[in-house]
């Protein structure tokens, strides 16, 4: 971790008027010399941000049974059972909506090939498809992983723009995210993290403070 970065979410902070709600703190990355036409320089992975996101998760869970029971008592945004998930097939505009509210979606496994049939279409494109799970797996652990997980990924563009925390935490706490984001990139470039070509923080409304 940097002072450098530390100064920048400082600097990104300072710059952001105020406002009546808290925003959240974003990290763009462009990379060079990197051709994402080639199916091997492209790459998706999960990361757990070591201090969390700061905001909450909306967690989806697709599931019948004791399943579901679990996701109710956990709290979750969302809980679809199986009649609703044939509903949802019906209806393409409220299931988009429904898409779109939710960050993180988990599927019993057996639901699976349902899930593909009546949600794939909305699901995929936005690269939300279910996480799979056992029917008799312990959601809360799963759920409480997903609260601090962003994905992190280059597809169609040698760029990355995240969510790595909140204004109102502490700026060694976003440094500290944003290590967590760097050592993703260093494991899948070729040259890891020298390959970026700029890097900016900025909150949801301010402007961009350069880092590299």
């Amino acid at each position: 971790m940097t002072q450098d970065m530390i100064e920048a979410v400082k600097k990104a902070k300072e710059q952001s008027k105020p406002r009546n709600f808290t925003e959240s703190i974003d990290m763009i990355i462009n990379v060079k010399d990197l051709d994402v036409k080639k199916p091997e320089n492209r790459f998706e992975e999960e990361v757990t941000l070591p201090n969390g996101r700061g905001k909450e998760v909306k967690i989806g869970v697709i599931a019948d049974g004791e399943l579901t029971v679990q996701a109710k008592n956990a709290g979750v945004a969302l809980v679809i059972n199986k009649a609703e998930l044939e509903e949802l097939g019906k209806n393409r505009k409220k299931a988009k909506k429904m898409a779109n509210s939710i960050d993180f979606f988990i599927a019993q496994a057996d639901m699976m090939p349902l899930v593909g049939r009546f949600l794939g279409p909305v699901l995929g494109p936005r690269n939300k498809m279910p996480k799979p799970v056992p029917a008799n797996v312990k959601l809360e652990p799963l759920l409480g992983k997903l609260q601090n997980t962003i994905k992190v990924g280059i597809k169609q563009q040698p760029s990355i723009q995240l969510i790595i925390g909140t204004q109102d935490m502490a700026d060694e706490q976003i440094a500290e995210n944003i290590e967590a984001v760097l050592a993703i990139l260093d494991r899948h470039l070729e040259k890891g993290r020298k390959q970026i070509k700029s890097m900016f923080i900025k909150t949801t409304m301010g402007s961009v403070v350069r880092v590299i």
